[in-house]
């Protein structure tokens, strides 16, 4: 009987261990979007220069399960949105709050937004649109690799911090002017000898990686850095762009599996160093790829034993805050004759329509904290999140369900150019963004 004790004791101090074991699992699934799938915005596609792919993780402590998915699309919103993120959280075994789902902001990639699809089909003016059974069996694909991650999943007891410059990548969108304004340059406009010439302008150059590891083998790596990723846009071909090159390159060299992820990049792009050329298209891969190296080689290590996951809801000041307003809207969208500003225009009306709140999430691993934003958030929110929590490693991953489009900041509200007119919120939603992120960061939460 002594001896069946103690057995018994043995097999549940072991079956303790291992359900208070931090576990990852991680996955990968092809996302190319079938020839003559629109992509942003209503480009059929043409060519598939290189494949599009989610890749992410799953992460367990305590018997929860929580994911971090990163897809290289152009953006997901609303329904659609919602409908990758619940399957994904299917898979896993978890709840919807306890997805981060990200798209990396390709322009040679989708942008689908079921709830303006519907507006147009109801209106009698549809577009080019993304096929839903072709969007419910990509999604399906998804949510195949997610389980088949949780099935294999490994333990971890250590997270690596690193960070590094990335040189002569990033440049700033919003260049001063005269009078309190703007100019703009776009991500293309390195053709232009005064946009090359112009200064880099407000940057964060560093990209940060947060490496999960196994006593001294590392298992994925995770690496987040703020700028447009794209070079080119708008003519049929499919690409992952320099970002997606460099992070497949790094996992062939490296042997460890490597996930991306677009920071608050909503005013920063790569346009004073390209121009469109396959030649500067390369010349991006390989300083991201350099910097990506540097920042893995940087990597301090903690010991952890525990996570900690909060989400928050977020409610935006809506441009469109009224039913007259969105009706103006569809007017001013069932009027035009040009496709991809019809959907543009839809896009905002089914903000302006929306009842549920936005999500925002944080995950608290040691000394890292990572910061899950919707929309296209603008630089400023990235650095404010870096201060509000001192001492800590933050990252932070933009572009979830992108239905609020670009989160500007009040000044370039009142600055006016591309970010605000392209927005579906207004003045306000700077103080609604970091009080968010303030409460993210603060009180602790599981």
């Amino acid at each position: 009987m002594k001896k069946q004790r103690h057995v018994f004791c043995l097999m549940m101090a072991l079956s303790f261990h291992a359900w208070g074991q931090l576990r990852v699992g991680t996955f990968r699934a092809d996302v190319t979007p079938p020839l003559g799938q629109p992509l942003i915005w209503v480009m059929p596609t043409s060519k598939i220069e290189d494949p599009l792919l989610a890749k992410g993780i799953v992460l367990e402590d305590r018997g929860q399960r929580y994911v971090l998915c990163a897809v290289d699309w152009c953006g997901l919103s609303n329904r659609s949105y919602r409908l990758l993120r619940d399957k994904v959280a299917q898979a896993a075994g978890t709840t919807p709050e306890r997805v981060a789902l990200q798209t990396l902001h390709q322009h040679t990639a989708p942008y689908v937004d079921g709830d303006a699809y519907a507006l147009l089909e109801q209106m009698g003016r549809p577009v080019v649109r993304f096929d839903e059974a072709a969007l419910v069996e990509l999604a399906d694909r998804l949510a195949k690799a997610v389980g088949s991650a949780v099935g294999a999943m490994k333990p971890f007891d250590r997270v690596g911090t690193g960070e590094a410059t990335v040189e002569r990548v990033a440049s700033a969108r919003r260049l001063p002017a005269p009078g309190g304004k703007v100019v703009i340059r776009f991500s293309t406009d390195g053709k232009k000898p005064e946009m090359a010439a112009a200064e880099e302008g407000p940057v964060d150059r560093m990209v940060k990686t947060v490496t999960l590891a196994q006593g001294e083998k590392p298992l994925v790596r995770l690496h987040y850095y703020a700028t447009h990723p794209q070079t080119w846009c708008c003519d049929g071909r499919v690409s992952a762009d320099f970002v997606g090159a460099a992070r497949e390159q790094l996992e062939k060299d490296e042997g460890v599996f490597q996930v991306y992820f677009t920071g608050a990049a909503g005013d920063v792009t790569v346009g004073k160093y390209n121009d469109s050329s396959e030649e500067k298209r390369a010349g991006l891969a390989a300083r991201m790829l350099d910097g990506l190296k540097r920042s893995d080689a940087a990597a301090q290590w903690t010991a952890v034993q525990e996570l900690r996951w909060k989400t928050l809801p977020l409610v935006l000041p809506k441009k469109l805050a009224t039913k007259e307003a969105v009706d103006a809207r569809l007017a001013e969208a069932k009027g035009t004759e040009d496709e991809a500003a019809r959907y543009r225009l839809t896009i905002a009306a089914a903000f302006g329509q929306r009842e549920e709140p936005l999500t925002t999430s944080a995950l608290s691993l040691g000394p890292v904290r990572i910061v899950h934003l919707p929309g296209e958030p603008m630089l400023e929110f990235q650095r404010f999140a870096q201060v509000v929590a001192p001492g800590r490693f933050v990252a932070v991953a933009g572009y979830g369900d992108i239905a609020p489009g670009y989160l500007c900041t009040d000044r370039a509200y009142e600055q006016g150019g591309y970010e605000p007119g392209a927005s579906n919120t207004t003045t306000g939603a700077e103080g609604v963004v970091k009080r968010t992120l303030r409460d993210l960061l603060g009180a602790r939460g599981r």
